[in-house]
């Protein structure tokens, strides 16, 4: 698939649907590349971030502020269990949910995810200004919290 925008038709050029979808290929990549050799894809750095920002919460509580289907949250956890990053122990409220907390080597781990990612947000941006940036991601922002509320 072409990705240049160039020498595309003003209709195409013109549909926001399209140059969303161009732009998530190109961000998509990014991702990948500055995610490559860690070991980790989004879903851990979704996973990482959001206990950083939250501190412990349950297994089934990750999932829904990530907005990552169950069965995908437990591979991760699983994963990111493993390799030390994160610890999951059962709830002393509820023996049958388990609480995630977040161990040094996982905010360690995750400084470095935040690094490569920065990165990825250059190249997806180039020449953009830090308001150009903010700009966009409450553009953003709003059109993804307007879906919400359907």
């Amino acid at each position: 698939m072409d990705i240049a925008h160039e020498g595309a038709s003003g209709r195409l050029r013109a549909l926001p649907t399209r140059l969303v979808g161009q732009v998530a290929i190109i961000a998509n990549r990014a991702t990948e590349k500055a995610l490559a050799d860690t070991g980790s894809r989004r879903y851990h750095y979704a996973l990482l971030a959001t206990l950083d920002e939250a501190g412990p919460l349950s297994q089934a509580e990750v999932g829904r502020r990530t907005g990552i289907d169950r069965s995908d949250v437990v591979a991760a956890v699983n994963d990111l269990v493993a390799r030390g990053f994160l610890n999951r122990t059962p709830d002393p409220a509820d023996r049958r949910r388990n609480t995630l907390t977040l161990t040094p080597a996982g905010r360690t781990h995750l400084h470095d995810l935040d690094v490569r990612l920065e990165a990825a947000q250059s190249e997806l941006l180039p020449g953009f200004s830090a308001a150009e940036r903010a700009n966009l991601v409450l553009t953003l922002t709003r059109i993804l919290e307007r879906h919400a509320r359907k």
